[in-house]
């Protein structure tokens, strides 16, 4: 369902401007600069309205957290309730995954959170699959060496495909579950989990740990040219 229009979109965007980089191209090699002390760089594909990444940013204040969302109607919200918190540990850029290496520089990301992409059904749009090998060779350009990716989902299929794809581009997994809050509430949710929670749909979790690829294997796995368009 696409999200309603948000009134006065940009005097609320230009409010929250000290949150939100309109340039991350720039900011390429310099994100520590926004927080030198930072205990750890994370980055999270897709926040939506942001309760995941301001509850991050809250429990971790020696945490640099960047949010990526395309939507700038659910990015404002994101915005609005890290500036309402006076956070200064989390910033906002839109961007696309596939250009991730533009704004970050090698082994600039320590941890990338992934939760709850678009599952893209159906064989002719796998490669969209923000978990398909073409995506994680293009996180391996800007993840540290031995750095993780966290990944939830509520559609079991896209989890289950994607616990197959890790391990193909020099992921290692752990912490698999596919009932993550089966004995309660595990973490910190996000507005659409706590929708699923509420529901009873089970959610499934992993993490994925970088190790060497062999160049061969990793120049077969990365796009050529934006395959995934």
């Amino acid at each position: 369902m696409r999200m309603r229009k948000k009134p006065n979109l940009l005097p609320r965007l230009e409010a929250c401007g000290g949150l939100i980089v309109t340039d991350p191209a720039a900011q390429r090699g310099k994100w520590r600069e926004l927080m030198p002390q930072a205990r750890e760089v994370r980055l999270e594909l897709g926040c939506g309205k942001g309760r995941f990444t301001v509850g991050t940013a809250q429990a971790e204040p020696d945490v640099l957290l960047i949010a990526v969302e395309r939507v700038a109607d659910a990015m404002v919200i994101a915005a609005e309730r890290a500036k309402d918190l006076g956070l200064t540990n989390v910033f906002f850029l839109d961007a696309d995954a596939a250009d991730l290496e533009r704004f970050f520089a090698p082994g600039e990301v320590d941890r990338l959170y992934i939760n709850f992409c678009d599952p893209w059904p159906g064989a002719k749009v796998a490669k969209r699959r923000l978990t398909h090998p073409g995506f994680l060779v293009r996180y391996r350009q800007v993840l540290a060496p031995g750095g993780q990716i966290h990944f939830k989902s509520d559609n079991k299929d896209l989890f289950e495909w994607s616990l197959f794809q890790f391990p193909k581009a020099g992921f290692t997994l752990s912490e698999v579950t596919r009932d993550l809050h089966g004995q309660g509430v595990t973490g910190i949710m996000t507005d659409y989990e706590e929708k699923f929670y509420q529901m009873g749909t089970p959610i499934n979790r992993c993490v994925a740990t970088m190790t060497a690829l062999d160049p061969e294997t990793e120049a077969a796995l990365r796009p050529k040219v934006r395959e995934e368009e």
